[in-house]
């Protein structure tokens, strides 16, 4: 590998070049230069009204926690947290760090578009889930039952072997999926999971070199924290015992994000690659063409971002303070992309493509995706310049949360049967 495409990789693996590719397309569609999609800005104020709406109905006090995977997990008021919390009370809290990393990864990776049709009845509650909420609750339910663990000492974790061992038939019991109860790209996250526990093997740096785990990624990222001094009047605190032991451990928000990448780089089927090296959700758009071998690339890293966000919570229970959140860009799915079209921020050219399927690859999805992150970006500075808050009182992951998704989805739940997007997605299970 060449230092261009090492440089290439490293780029397409950061933040900031989500957000530099999806602002160009952004540029380009602000002068009407795309081919699928217009962007109408006079409906920005609008859109973020109807997400203000939307958050103080959610949460009244704007009191929004972050959006990640540990919300869907209390759906319906039921306190499994509180109950894996009882299970695991007598371990260490970096062990319970660990066990909640297994957790969330499994989770998210498992957390693609379930489609309109499935449901899944926690026998605990006797309550009926769809969705990501679904999604949810099924995979925490097989993870306490040691679905994802090849030690029946220790089921509450995933671990290289217990992915691998992993089969449709398996997940599919534990999703209920039937020909009654159809679950989209079931075969598409087994083989997600298969390919992540042989990733674990090869990457003994990032996941322990025995008991090769997804959790052990808490181990790795405390190596890579930072230790600052608390600022006093008249500057830095001086090394005194009393000031020493305020220390406060740091790690940036898109540290987690590079370990989440090359950790899971190669898991992702049939994506684009540089010198071999697997580039996960990074796809190519035509109008983006340049002398540099990545020009023409998008990156996107939805479900690494989604996921980082997830995995930043048991970090602050370890008294890490996570900075640099603002790095962090929107994310590309069908909820927060089908907010901006079903409210009228963005226009097709084209209705027929309404009425198609599209693979993620296409150009209408890139678009698609690439524009709903910049509109992200506007919808929140709208939203805090209107609640009269600064980006770090109401940053972009609780933006999202509070939110952009929920308002997607309600306004989604008004217009169409099922709350199916506005857009057709041909999906793998890997993707949205």
């Amino acid at each position: 590998m060449n230092t261009d495409e090492q440089q290439a990789i490293a780029y397409l693996r950061t933040p900031a070049a989500i957000r530099e590719r999806c602002d160009r397309l952004f540029n380009l569609a602000c002068t009407d230069s795309l081919q699928h999609f217009r962007c109408n800005l006079n409906k920005l104020d609008a859109v973020a009204n109807y997400v203000i709406e939307v958050m103080r109905d959610e949460y009244p006090d704007l009191n929004i926690p972050f959006h990640s995977r540990w919300r869907h997990f209390e759906v319906g008021n039921i306190g499994r947290l509180a109950q894996l919390e009882e299970k695991i009370s007598g371990l260490t809290p970096t062990e319970k760090a660990q066990i909640k990393f297994d957790l969330a990864i499994v989770s998210v990776l498992l957390d693609a578009g379930a489609g309109g049709n499935w449901q899944y009845h926690e026998p605990q509650t006797g309550l009926v889930f769809s969705r990501s909420e679904g999604l949810a609750v099924a995979s925490f339910r097989m993870f306490c039952e040691g679905a994802f663990s090849s030690n029946p000492k220790y089921p509450l974790q995933a671990d290289a072997l217990g992915l691998q061992k992993l089969t449709v038939e398996k997940l599919a019991k534990g999703f209920q999926v039937n020909q009654a109860n159809p679950l989209l790209g079931i075969e598409g996250r087994v083989k997600l999971l298969q390919r992540l526990g042989r990733s674990i093997v090869t990457m003994p740096q990032l996941f322990g070199v025995e008991n090769g785990r997804p959790g052990n990624l808490v181990n790795y990222l405390l190596t890579k924290s930072n230790s600052t001094l608390p600022l006093v009047e008249g500057g830095v605190a001086g090394w005194g015992v009393q000031q020493a032991s305020t220390l406060k451990q740091q790690l940036a928000a898109s540290t987690v994000l590079s370990a989440v990448l090359e950790g899971l780089g190669n898991i992702w089927p049939g994506r684009l690659a540089i010198a071999d090296v697997n580039l996960g959700d990074v796809w190519q758009h035509s109008a983006l063409m340049g002398n540099h071998i990545s020009d023409s690339y998008v990156p996107f890293h939805k479900l690494s971002q989604w996921l980082t966000y997830s995995l930043l919570e048991p970090l602050q229970e370890l008294d890490l303070e996570v900075t640099g959140l603002g790095e962090m860009t929107g994310l590309p799915e069908y909820r927060n992309g089908g907010l901006c079209l079903d409210l009228g921020l963005l226009e097709v050219k084209d209705t027929a493509i309404l009425q198609e399927r599209h693979l993620p690859g296409s150009e209408v999805i890139v678009e698609w995706r690439a524009l709903t992150v910049s509109l992200l970006d506007k919808i929140a500075a709208s939203i805090r310049q209107q609640l009269n808050l600064n980006a770090t009182q109401l940053p972009l992951v609780k933006v999202l949360q509070g939110g952009t998704w929920t308002a997607g989805r309600k306004i989604a739940n008004q217009l169409r049967v099922g709350g199916v997007p506005p857009l057709q997605l041909e999906s793998d299970g890997t993707v949205f």
